[in-house]
């Protein structure tokens, strides 16, 4: 009777997804570089050549530049996908997962938004929410949860220092989900903490009502399934001339 009550409570038990992306600037029109996912031991982490520029400010915080249509990361080359792969690989991430709740800091003002119009422009955005339970943004969760810690920043570098004692290697999105995982464990917000936060991609531009009792989305999710069940879809990695394999980028 323990082991199934055990079960039954591992069933029942919320699934979360990390996200962040990393963009060629801090504008609504900026494309996306990297995206990196990560739930306990599973991992994403993928690359997209942009479209447009990378700004200068946004290449010395994240390491990330172009030359001849090839992305480096601090002069590493990087192997890219298209975006629709990136998309297609991100919700089948998703998906293995059982709709799981997707977190992110900052995500509702700056990733989602751009999220939704990759989304949009390859008509995505409705397989994306329906592998997904919800999103919350942990930066108002952690000011509300942290209000009376008199903290002179809510930055997530800031805040993994603050309560993890701990630096990292911020502004890179595998390194950012990384700690906002280990650092949402320290948190521990509340389930209705949680569905007072949650929000769709259709509700992200309303302000957040912290103070709803009931939330727009649902607080429960399915047990989970075995990931090979649903992580089928095969990533296509862009080819790179053999010349440049050794990864290095000189001359910059």
């Amino acid at each position: 009777m323990q082991n199934s009550e055990s079960d039954g409570a591992e069933e029942s038990r919320q699934s979360l997804v990390f996200f962040d992306l990393e963009t060629t600037g801090l504008g609504q029109s900026c494309d996306i570089v990297q995206l990196a996912a990560v739930s306990g031991g599973h991992s994403l982490n993928l690359y997209i050549i942009p479209r447009c520029r990378m700004e200068r400010g946004a290449t010395k915080v994240t390491g990330f530049r172009v030359r001849r249509q090839k992305l480096y990361l601090h002069r590493q080359l990087v192997l890219t996908n298209s975006p629709r792969e990136v998309l297609v690989s991100f919700i089948a991430f998703l998906q293995m997962l059982g709709r799981p709740l997707v977190v992110g800091h900052n995500i509702r003002r700056f990733d989602c938004p751009l999220l939704a119009r990759a989304l949009d422009e390859h008509d995505l955005r409705t397989e994306f929410e329906s592998s997904i339970s919800g999103c919350v943004d942990t930066l108002p969760l952690a000011r509300e949860m942290l209000k009376d810690r008199c903290l002179q920043s809510f930055r997530q570098e800031n805040l993994v220092k603050e309560l993890l004692g701990v630096n990292y290697k911020a502004h890179d999105a595998l390194e950012d989900v990384r700690a906002l995982q280990a650092l949402y464990s320290v948190l521990k917000p509340t389930p209705e903490l949680v569905c007072r936060h949650m929000f769709t991609l259709d509700t992200m531009e309303s302000k957040p009502a912290v103070t709803a009792v009931k939330a727009e989305v649902p607080c429960t999710m399915p047990g989970q399934r075995p990931l090979w069940e649903y992580f089928k879809q095969t990533v296509k990695v862009t080819e790179s001339n053999a010349e440049d394999h050794n990864g290095e980028l000189t001359g910059l």
